[in-house]
């Protein structure tokens, strides 16, 4: 085993990394010889080192002061765009809360980067190493989310429905709270007691309905023969590689050969064992996706095969004949479940946001933009559909893909060179807007005052906004189908689809324009406010879980596309939006059949008449249905 191994930081990790590699080269013996002499060796040096926990060792960092005020400066001007009426009670509080949430993780890395500095404590001897950054940074105890609260500010507090206090607890334990933060702590604190004593019961309910259905999964024959498998892919959000493509097949068989990017020569042929080294050539030739073979295309009679199934992860080697993997696999997911209710209360009900809001390139390369997109007036593309695909492009190579939302604004031009870490493109997380393609004159239908439009004047402002009612609700407007259309002198403009330029408008929406106004194209006419931030806490996780297995139908599930083709909006039946997707005609000149669904008419439909839509598409947001995916994949 090369020293190379131990030239770093031997944290938690490294030290599992160490004592796996010492197993697969040496076998067991001298593993279990080895990992004893580690523990001799750590205890002893431990006791030499004395590390002990002092409060000057929590150093609350130098630049907390200048960035909290720069935040309530920031807040303030949200304050005042609201009550200037710029921006809904709702946008303000996203706003807010967002910002909040920056300004903690910001203050928290400041205090990490101060806190990894060696000092010098007595003059003239070595500097010594900050020893609660070392307890936290080596993986032994405590995390940074710990230290944040200790050392930098403690941030955002969710009250007990689960939404999050505007104002953030500045203090860190350190400082001390104030009474009003102490108490707006005891929120979370309590919740989180309450939570961990219902959730045993829960999570122990959960692992045994998951070993009731797997324990007939058994590995009863080496190779069933398959050719099917599932693709898989690096795991990218925001811009960072969490988990590249070669983890995420490490140890499982190839279904179909796999190529290299852009050529045809055969990297690995089917059927191949992936192990480290194979995974190794796999990310550096640069390859995006690679279909295995998994237990959930397995074609053997009864259980499953050793093919499908590939490495054994308790044992790193090729899984036994009888090895019972649907037990393992039931304990494996039901043993976190307690940790899943108890998480909530290591960190005190600390709130997180979870919003993306823009995308950055992981590599280095030449854009290349594909789907319909507009130049709106302040000179950027704007994505004109939910299909619009931003790829890096390196070496004649697609190295990377990003999908955008509709209404995103592109940071980039078609065939331009993008640098690593360069912002693709951006939006806002809050609404969703209701563009325009063309330009033209706006022109209302059916949108009648007090039936269905209203307006709506903000007590604490005083100004009113025009927002979609509910047109349904009154008798009078049944047959009312509230729209806003944009007209070149008597006619509709025309889109690139070739239909007439008639956006439909959901309930709640905000009207950004007024009628008879001229528009540019890429203009936003309407915007609807989607769902504020509500914390993503992980108490959400085990009910999660358990609905994921249970695959029940979830509560507003998402519609998604069965087939590619093009959107039509049929006579509305009863209460009931008709859409029916009609697919394009093949290169044999024979057209499918076409599919119709029946929307209640108070969703949001996120396609418009007329639109291109590719298969596993959404129609409307929310969670997809488990059997769905299955059916139209």
């Amino acid at each position: 085993i090369g020293y190379r191994l131990l030239e770093k930081n031997l944290t938690k990790k490294e030290i599992g990394n160490l004592i796996d590699q010492v197993y697969r080269h040496c076998g067991q013996k001298a593993t279990v010889i080895f990992a004893d002499q580690m523990m001799q060796l750590g205890f002893r040096e431990a006791a030499k080192a004395g590390i002990s926990f002092g409060k000057d060792d929590i150093v609350i960092p130098a630049k907390k002061e200048q960035l909290v005020s720069e935040t309530r400066t920031l807040v303030e001007e949200y304050e005042q765009q609201y009550a200037d009426g710029l921006i809904t009670k709702g946008e303000k509080y996203n706003k807010v809360v967002d910002a909040w949430a920056k300004a903690t993780d910001r203050v928290a890395d400041e205090m990490m980067a101060e806190i990894a500095q060696p000092r010098v404590l007595i003059e003239g001897q070595a500097p010594d190493v900050n020893s609660v950054f070392m307890m936290a940074n080596s993986g032994a105890r405590g995390s940074q989310a710990q230290m944040k609260q200790l050392g930098g500010m403690r941030g955002l507090m969710a009250k007990p429905s689960g939404e999050i206090i505007e104002t953030p607890i500045i203090s860190n334990f350190k400082e001390g709270l104030t009474v009003l933060e102490y108490f707006n702590s005891t929120h979370g604190a309590r919740k989180g007691l309450a939570d961990t004593a219902l959730k045993t019961a829960n999570s122990g309910y959960l692992t045994r309905r998951l070993v009731d259905v797997a324990q007939d999964s058994i590995v009863t024959e080496e190779d069933c023969g398959s050719t099917r498998g599932i693709t898989l892919r690096a795991v990218v959000e925001g811009g960072d590689v969490l988990v590249s493509l070669g983890q995420r097949v490490l140890g499982r068989y190839a279904a179909e050969d796999i190529k290299e990017p852009g050529g045809d020569k055969i990297l690995f042929p089917a059927d191949t064992y992936l192990q480290e080294e194979e995974v190794e050539a796999i990310d550096t030739a640069g390859v995006q996706s690679v279909k295995v073979r998994s237990a959930l295309t397995c074609e053997a009679e009864a259980g499953i095969c050793g093919h499908c199934y590939g490495r054994d992860l308790a044992r790193g080697t090729n899984v036994n004949m009888g090895e019972a993997v649907g037990v393992i696999a039931a304990q494996s997911i039901g043993e976190p479940g307690t940790q899943l209710t108890m998480r909530t209360f290591h960190i005190g009900g600390t709130a997180t946001v979870a919003e993306t809001s823009f995308v950055e390139a992981t590599n280095a390369g030449s854009a290349k933009i594909v789907g319909p997109t507009v130049t709106a007036a302040h000179g950027d593309l704007v994505a004109m559909s939910r299909n619009v695909v931003i790829t890096v492009v390196v070496d004649g190579k697609d190295r990377e893909t990003h999908k955008v939302p509709y209404g995103a604004r592109l940071r980039v031009k078609e065939g331009a060179d993008i640098g690593k870490g360069q912002r693709l493109a951006e939006w806002d997380p809050y609404t969703t807007p209701i563009l325009t393609e063309v330009g033209g004159v706006v022109r209302f239908e059916d949108l009648v005052d007090g039936l269905s439009v209203r307006e709506e004047t903000d007590e604490a402002t005083g100004i009113a906004q025009r927002v979609v009612s509910d047109w349904r609700a009154s008798p009078r407007g049944s047959d009312l189908r509230p729209a806003m259309g944009v007209t070149l002198g008597d006619a509709y403009a025309k889109l690139a689809s070739g239909s007439d330029a008639r956006y439909l408008l959901p309930v709640g929406a905000v009207l950004s324009v007024s009628n008879g106004d001229e528009v540019k194209p890429g203009e936003i006419i309407a915007r609807v406010p989607t769902e504020g931030a509500k914390t993503r806490d992980i108490t959400g996780g085990l009910p999660r879980v358990a609905e994921l297995f249970e695959a029940r139908r979830p509560k507003d599930c998402a519609v998604i596309a069965e087939m590619d083709g093009r959107v039509e909006f049929g006579r509305d039946y009863k209460n009931k939006r008709r859409i029916k997707i009609t697919p394009e005609v093949n290169a044999d000149g024979v057209q499918g059949e076409a599919v119709e669904f029946l929307i209640p008419k108070g969703k949001h439909i996120s396609v418009h008449d007329g639109d291109l839509i590719q298969k596993g598409d959404y129609i409307i947001d929310g969670n997809p249905d488990p059997h769905d995916l299955l059916r139209i994949q």
